[in-house]
């Protein structure tokens, strides 16, 4: 079956050198596992990654607890948009940052399986009478000693490092929308054209005839091979390209949003706020606000 648009671009995330060196990076900092999950799925989402906690690994043999474990991963993503933490009949912890591409959510950067108090004989006795309810057929001993094994980290250090994890998303975000703007070696070299003319012009006041004169075609021709070649309109080609220049502004605080929405090309205020907000999911203003100090 062919994979949608969106799971496409989250392997090519997942490929990506940015997202394999932090991977390798949180993974060594924090010892906690780190995935970057599609909206829906039907396995946990840190089977067999490194540090996967192995109480968890045990657990997730048992078919009565993997159930358990699977209604979290579908817990965790069943919410506003914003990043949630789910804590699991075990008493670990699994926390989902969504991945965006404009204000649609693309996937999560999930990370957890781990204890915010230290594991406890009484803890593991309540685990042990609900797995014996569920007719579980895990090997106590062992689970017993995989379960004082878990990562432990006080509520502080692991909002920060949720926190981390956010301001990696929002990255990932802005890497997702260039993706979907790139080139592709396969387009015909009419697109590229048009690509590096709308790159050039961005900031002015041009239309998809201006574009398609330049280039010596037809309004018709070019509208169509474009929306083919990119699965995008020329206008929203055009939004996505200003409204991440508009990002990279927005890092400097002392421009002003309307500064900014005329130096990305849009011709009114009003006009800019809706765009951005709709590609970026939240205004310009609330964008600046969640950029890290």
């Amino acid at each position: 079956m062919q994979k949608d648009p969106d799971s496409r671009l989250l392997e090519q995330l997942s490929r990506s050198r940015i997202y394999q060196d932090y991977e390798q990076a949180f993974g060594d900092a924090t010892k906690l596992p780190l995935s970057l999950r599609p909206l829906k799925v039907w396995e946990m989402a840190h089977r067999k990654k490194r540090y996967e906690n192995p109480f968890c690994a045990m657990l997730a043999e048992s078919r009565e607890a993997c159930a358990a474990c699977l209604q979290v991963q579908k817990e965790i993503t069943q919410g506003n948009g914003e990043t949630k933490t789910v804590t699991c009949f075990a008493g670990l912890c699994d926390t989902a940052v969504p991945v965006t591409l404009g204000s649609k959510i693309i996937g999560y950067l999930q990370t957890g399986q781990v204890a915010l108090t230290p594991p406890s004989k009484p803890q593991f006795q309540r685990i042990t009478r609900q797995l014996i309810e569920w007719g579980s057929k895990v090997n106590l001993n062992q689970l017993e000693e995989a379960y004082y094994q878990s990562r432990v980290l006080d509520r502080k250090q692991y909002e920060a490092m949720i926190r981390l994890l956010e301001i990696f998303a929002m990255h990932l975000s802005t890497v997702s929308n260039q993706i979907a703007t790139q080139e592709q070696l396969s387009e015909p070299p009419i697109i590229r054209k048009a690509k590096d003319y709308i790159e050039q012009h961005k900031s002015d006041d041009i239309t998809l005839t201006q574009v398609a004169e330049a280039l010596n075609v037809s309004t018709f021709y070019f509208c169509k091979l474009f929306k083919k070649a990119t699965g995008l309109t020329f206008s929203e080609y055009l939004a996505r390209v200003r409204v991440e220049k508009a990002k990279n502004l927005l890092l400097n605080p002392n421009l002003r949003i309307s500064e900014i929405a005329y130096e990305v090309g849009f011709q009114s205020l009003t006009h800019f706020n809706r765009v951005f907000r709709r590609l970026a999911g939240r205004s310009p203003t609330e964008y600046r606000k969640s950029l890290p100090k």
